[in-house]
């Protein structure tokens, strides 16, 4: 129970928080003029909610996305686009998973495959 208390806690702070420190950012970029903190923190801020979502989709991604013994999504540490490239590269994607890595790939060629992270360990299995 106290799980659930600090994630509804987590989640209210955010959605207070993130206009305040958006308009902060913007602000700051303009009074500096430096558009570079904003591309910054645009950069940071899209990586953190990508390993947000690797961390709260990782059941359904492991699910739907991933063949049985793939490379499992959940590493607080790593991008969902990391987990796609590492199951693309050995072959465990579902159709969904490839679907959604066409997707990605679309947006930026190869994103998944220049987006693996070499460095990490599967910490679910």
């Amino acid at each position: 129970m106290k799980e659930l208390v600090l994630l509804t806690v987590a989640i209210s702070l955010l959605y207070i928080v993130l206009p305040i420190i958006s308009i902060w950012t913007f602000l700051r970029s303009l009074i500096k003029w430096d558009i570079r903190i904003l591309k910054v923190w645009w950069f940071r801020t899209a990586i953190a909610i990508d390993k947000l979502g690797n961390v709260i989709g990782a059941p359904f991604f492991n699910d739907t996305f991933i063949k049985k013994g793939g490379y499992q999504f959940g590493n607080p540490d790593e991008t969902i686009s990391s987990v796609l490239g590492k199951n693309y590269r050995d072959n465990t994607l579902t159709k969904f998973g490839g679907f959604f890595r066409v997707a990605l790939d679309f947006i930026e060629k190869d994103h998944c495959i220049n987006s693996i992270n070499e460095n990490l360990t599967n910490t679910r299995k």
